[in-house]
């Protein structure tokens, strides 16, 4: 064979390669009828689903899913979910879980991360009911809501490695358009509801990992500058700094500590906060999480090659920081130490957590003390003296005995911390 007609070949194989690896682009859950989940009928292709009904671990689960330019593949899909929410909440408080995925993941049956979530799912309505149980209280109904969109373009093995920053792009799309929607919504649902029911509040928790992360920053992040200062009665520090929903969470985030500075800088700008202050967003990355730790800044370093950058210097509240832009722009946000605030690491005596542990949360949040540690059931979080004790705002950097690499974000010991970081948002003030 001539070398021509090898080329020829070689790019005919290739194109065809490409093209039968690529992700599904499609609708998964295209069914909208609510299903119950049994072992005979996993209701795979609904987008809404009642699992473990009448048990002490139930919950609703839902799903919406977003394609690559931002919009909504379907909006009956949303509106089923959140019309179902809403009969959920004439009658019952509720518990909103939003969970964002990330790289090489789905919304497609099978999916780890969903049987993941669903797993964190059971825990937290188990949680829930042995609380309500505690202090004899009606029992909110645990939703989840599993936010798909197309974290994998190619399928192939150790190519699809490639497609790290095709889908960083993509994860910004998402974050900038119908995921706002959603979100928006699920709040006015818990507002709602908490202007007529006193007790238990309904309340809203928003978590993405990886890209997911970047989508939910890209969402949230300007709906975050504005409540924290409008938290601000007659434009003085009066009162607590307010959130989105009740608790935003990233886990492994891959998007640029210079995009988390400015948010940063409006935390630290306030030198104390009050006892009755509640964490409303907190990253946690793993030390040994390496595709947010080396890739990112390996691809950054030439997507920055023109930029300018400077060195910014910031005193706020007598505490010094130095920020140099250029690190900040080719850095993840988790991986920027000046930036880092907190350390998370397992506790050497392992608390067994039970529903008065859960339920003592804002005792132990409230002593934290700058500088020192406070334990978590079976970890233990250490203030590293960066900010004022109670600052709502926690970048944390993860031991990598409790988050091994980029996807092992639902250990046992991280899963049980954010456990209590939600039943701590959660509570009635």
């Amino acid at each position: 064979m001539t070398a021509p007609n090898k080329l020829s070949l070689f790019c005919v194989l290739s194109a065809l390669l490409l093209t039968t690896g690529c992700a599904p682009n499609q609708i998964y859950r295209y069914v909208y009828e609510p299903c119950n989940v049994s072992a005979a009928n996993q209701c795979d292709n609904h987008s809404l689903q009642q699992h473990n009904k009448n048990a002490d671990n139930d919950y609703l689960l839902g799903f919406v899913e977003v394609d690559d330019q931002g919009q909504l593949r379907d909006r009956r899909q949303m509106q089923v979910l959140v019309d179902a929410i809403y009969r959920t909440a004439t009658n019952d408080s509720v518990l909103i879980n939003v969970f964002v995925h990330g790289w090489h993941h789905n919304a497609a049956p099978g999916d780890p991360n969903i049987e993941s979530f669903k797993n964190s799912l059971a825990k937290i309505s188990r949680v829930e009911h042995d609380m309500s149980r505690m202090k004899q209280r009606p029992v909110r109904k645990v939703v989840g809501i599993y936010v798909g969109w197309r974290g994998e373009s190619i399928t192939i093995p150790v190519i699809n490695n490639l497609t790290f920053w095709d889908r960083k792009n993509t994860s910004q799309d998402v974050g900038h358009l119908g995921f706002s929607e959603l979100l928006l919504s699920l709040e006015e649902i818990t507002r709602v509801k908490n202007s007529l029911v006193h007790s238990p509040k309904s309340r809203l928790v928003v978590i993405g990992h990886s890209f997911g992360g970047a989508v939910v920053y890209t969402a949230t992040s300007q709906i975050l500058a504005s409540r924290f200062v409008d938290s601000q009665v007659s434009k003085t520090y009066q009162g607590t700094a307010k959130g989105f929903g009740d608790l935003v969470i990233l886990l492994n985030p891959a998007f640029e500590a210079l995009q988390f500075a400015p948010s940063y800088d409006m935390a630290q700008g306030r030198c104390s906060y009050f006892n009755n202050q509640t964490p409303k967003f907190v990253i946690l990355t793993s030390e040994a999480d390496y595709a947010t730790k080396l890739a990112f800044p390996a691809g950054r370093t030439f997507s920055t090659l023109f930029e300018t950058h400077n060195t910014v210097e910031r005193n706020d509240c007598h505490r010094p920081l130095t920020l140099d832009e250029g690190e900040a722009d080719r850095n993840t946000v988790g991986h920027y130490m000046p930036l880092i605030t907190h350390s998370l690491k397992p506790a050497t005596d392992v608390k067994l957590m039970q529903a008065a542990n859960y339920d003592d949360m804002k005792n132990i949040w409230s002593a934290q003390i700058n500088g020192t540690s406070t334990q978590y059931g079976s970890t233990m979080l250490t203030h590293l003296g960066k900010t004022a004790p109670l600052n709502p705002y926690l970048n944390i950097r993860v031991e990598k005995e409790l988050i091994a690499n980029h996807n092992d974000v639902f250990g046992d010991q991280i899963m049980e911390f954010l456990r209590m970081l939600i039943a701590l948002s959660a509570a009635d003030e």
